[in-house]
Order: structure tokens, then C-alpha cells, then sequence
């Protein structure tokens, strides 16, 4: 048989499987994360006829080339653009997240690990972060449990974050208050019996609040000598109805002493036995006893802001004790949404002003992403010359080059023109060779007419 008619066939197969790539990547130019591949040819074999020859100086004759006769061409490679990055489409889904970078999400349905730059996600009834196409759990860390502000890297497993346990933020006890503003020497209330209201709200360890009312009157009635008395007098629960102080809470009057020069606090004596001080901030306690739960020693800070001047009024408020917002107190905290940052950090906020650590995304990365193997469903699984994942993975910004990005996707990196333009070269090619088909069976006919 004729050896042009198998070169033939072989190029018909060769160009049908590099239309049914052209029309895979046509058919999932919307498919989310989806890389194209294009392929590449390879000649088939030779057969040798006749060997390549040296020249030869005895007799001065030319050396000669080899002969040989193709018979055919085969697929050599079908090669995914899996570097390339696809478009970004906006979705606004906060669970709908594009990496920027060569990384992979790692994620997992019950087998091995397996990786895709798919990051269509939503929440399972579970509380999981999984896969919106195949429920496939996303893989990540969760908080150390020694420093739950910190993530401990360690073999990756599901991300659950909606949870009970996330689903509120406890409530914390007031221990530290701070009143501060301005204070008019000439204020009447200041000078009248009933004295300027000062309102402090505070929490107990349940994160129900409490209002404390205190009084601020001038000691020595129109002295005008910077020396002032602070007494509680009344209290309300967090619904506003009224306490019985006496019940509640113990403490004598503070007395406070201004630098009329100056207008700073001087002294404080009294409340609860504090001594006279003149350091920046001047605290006394009070002592709270049973409420509807229990508080620790409320220490109160009046800081240089107090000023005893002859203008301005007295704002007065509960704030931050300390930079990590410890001692103000908090009610109980519903949780109020989930927000994934650009390294993969997932924190639940709350509405009474906290947020908590709930997980990190881990991702994987491979040192050649080429050699990883579709399996389907924009799922991809590791081989021998991808290189291996090892179980842990590694934080998306740990050399700098990625990130991530919520309520976008990643769209498919297929060029239409260039499938087109490939498809038209593909189509003349099959033609040509189905050519060949028909012009070696032509010869043969002429061949067997020989015997007629």
C-alpha cells in the first residue's frame, strides 16, 4: 500500500484532535478560571532508503544526503496556558475571590487535595467555605489556639467559619473607664447644690450596660479655687430604668483639686482610698458588687483633658482603656459579616465593634504548574513533573508577587480570534490531507486498471 495514503490518515487524526482542543476552548470561553491549550505537531518517523554517504578523496566524489520517505505526523504536545491570567469580572460576591499570581486554592471533597483558580465560593449549611460548582471544601488554617489573633501554619484542612462559636463575640466586664472634656469654672450647675451630671456607661461580664450619674459641684461654694467634689448618684439599667445605688455600688466622694494656673488636675483624694497623685492620668475605683453579673474593680481615669477653665462644656464618655481596646467593657456582639482580606485572612466583625480571626486561605504553589493534570469540574491534580504539594502550602503573599481579590473572578484566558484563526489553519489542513486520501486512492485505481 501506498505510504502517502497513511501519512494521510495520520494527518487527519493529528487535525481532528487539535479541533477538538480549538472546540474545548471555544465551548469554555466562559468558564470560570479556565485555561486554553493549544497544540503542537510532531513528524511521525522515516523510513530510510538510503544512508547519508562521506566524500571520498580517492576517487573525488561528493559525499551524499540520506533519503527518506516521511509516513506521517503525530500530536507532540497539548500545552496549557496556565500562567496566563484571565480577565476579571466584578461580581460582588464577598465570597467570590481572583488570585493574582501563579498560586492555586487548595481544595478537597473528601479524597486527596486537589487545586484550582476557580474561586467561585459560598458558605454550606455546615459553615464551610467550599466550592459553589462541586461543593469542594476550601483548605486553609485555622487560629493558633494559644494567640487566636494569629494563624498557625500546619497541615491545611476545611475552612469552617460560620460556626457557633463565631456567631457572637462574648462580652467583657468594664474595668477601666475615662472622663474627659472641658470644665467652665463658672458653670452654674457646677456652683449649684445638684452639681454638673457626668454620665459613664459600663458593662458588666452578660455585656449588659449601665449608666453611672455622677455629680461635679464645687467644693467651697463660689471659691473659685480649683477644688471640686465627685459623688455618685444614681444609676440605670441598659433599659434606663433607675438602680438603687446603694445596693450596687460602694464608694465615697472623690474630691479633685485643679492648678488654677494651669487648669490640669493637681490632686485626687478620696473614692476608694486612692492617694494623691500628680501623674498624668489621676484614677480612683469603684467597688461594683453583684448586678446581673459581676464586675472587677472599675478603675476610672480623669486625665489632663479635664481642664478647669473658664469656657467650654464637660463631654464626658466610657472609652478605650488601652490601645487593644481592654478594660471599656462590650456587650454581647451578633455577628454582622465576614470579610477576606487580599492574604487570605478571613475575620468575622461584630456589631458591638469587635472582630475575630477565623482562618487563613492557604494556597499551593508548584514549581512547574504546566505539568499539573486536568481532572474536570476547573479542578486540577499534581504529577510527577508538576512538582509536589506538601500537605501545608504557603500564605499567598509570602514572596510578594500575589494576592487576592473579593468579589471578582477570574474569567477565561481563550482568545476568540486566535481559536478562530487557528480553527480556519486547522480546517485547511484536514482538507489537504484528506487530498492525499483521495489522490493515493486515485492511483491505486490505476494501478489495479492495469490488469483489465
Amino acid at each position: 500500500m501506498m505510504r502517502s495514503l497513511f501519512a494521510g490518515v495520520a494527518g487527519l487524526k493529528t487535525h481532528q484532535t487539535k479541533m477538538d482542543v480549538i472546540g474545548n476552548n471555544i465551548a469554555n470561553v466562559n468558564t470560570v478560571a479556565y485555561k486554553s491549550q493549544s497544540t503542537t505537531f510532531n513528524d511521525l518517523m522515516y523510513q530510510t532508503t538510503q544512508r547519508a554517504s562521506g566524500p571520498n578523496a580517492e576517487t573525488g566524489t561528493a559525499g551524499t544526503n540520506a533519503k527518506q520517505i516521511g509516513l506521517g505526523v503525530k500530536v507532540g504536545a497539548i500545552k496549557t496556558q496556565i500562567t496566563t491570567e484571565g480577565a476579571a469580572q466584578t461580581t460582588g460576591d464577598p465570597f467570590d475571590i481572583k488570585i493574582t499570581g501563579d498560586s492555586f486554592f487548595v481544595v478537597n471533597g473528601g479524597g486527596s487535595n486537589c487545586f484550582t483558580r476557580d474561586g467561585s465560593f459560598y458558605v454550606d449549611a455546615a459553615g464551610n467555605l467550599a466550592m459553589a460548582s462541586n461543593g469542594y471544601n476550601v483548605m486553609g488554617w485555622k487560629p493558633d489556639p494559644q494567640d487566636p489573633t494569629r494563624i498557625k501554619t500546619d497541615t491545611v484542612s476545611a475552612l469552617r467559619v460560620m460556626s457557633p462559636e463565631a456567631m457572637q463575640y462574648e462580652p467583657e466586664y468594664t474595668t477601666k473607664a475615662t472622663i474627659a472634656g472641658i470644665l467652665d469654672k463658672k458653670d452654674s450647675n457646677v456652683t449649684s447644690d445638684a452639681g454638673r451630671t457626668i454620665s459613664l456607661q459600663i458593662y458588666d461580664n452578660l455585656g449588659y450596660s449601665y449608666t453611672l450619674k455622677f455629680a461635679m459641684t464645687e467644693t467651697n461654694k463660689g471659691a473659685l479655687d480649683g477644688k471640686y467634689t465627685l459623688k455618685l448618684t444614681d444609676m440605670l439599667d441598659s433599659e434606663g430604668k433607675q438602680m438603687t445605688v446603694a445596693d450596687k455600688f460602694e464608694m465615697a466622694d472623690v474630691n479633685i483639686e485643679f492648678d488654677t494656673s494651669t487648669g490640669k488636675v493637681k490632686t485626687i483624694t478620696g473614692g476608694a482610698g486612692t492617694a494623691v497623685s500628680t501623674d498624668a492620668k489621676k484614677a480612683f475605683n469603684i467597688n461594683a458588687k453583684s448586678l446581673q453579673g459581676e464586675f472587677a474593680n472599675i478603675e476610672v481615669d480623669i486625665t489632663d483633658a479635664l481642664w478647669w477653665d473658664n469656657g467650654g462644656t464637660c463631654t464626658i464618655g466610657a472609652e478605650k482603656g488601652d490601645p487593644d481596646g481592654r478594660g471599656a467593657g462590650r456587650k454581647v456582639g451578633n455577628l454582622s459579616g465576614i470579610s477576606i482580606q487580599d492574604d487570605g485572612m478571613i475575620y468575622a466583625s461584630y456589631d458591638n465593634g469587635q472582630r475575630r480571626l477565623l482562618g487563613q486561605i492557604a494556597v499551593a504553589k508548584f514549581a512547574n504548574a504546566s505539568g499539573l493534570e486536568k481532572i474536570g469540574d476547573n479542578l486540577y491534580q499534581q504529577t510527577l513533573n508538576s512538582g509536589e504539594f506538601d500537605g501545608i502550602g504557603v500564605s499567598i503573599d509570602s514572596d510578594g508577587e500575589g494576592y487576592m481579590s473579593t468579589g471578582v473572578l477570574e474569567m477565561s484566558n481563550v482568545d476568540l480570534s486566535s481559536e478562530f484563526t487557528e480553527m480556519i489553519t486547522t480546517q485547511r489542513g484536514f482538507q489537504a490531507n484528506s487530498r492525499i486520501i483521495t489522490v493515493s486512492d486515485t492511483l491505486l485505481e490505476e494501478l489495479t486498471n492495469l490488469k483489465r
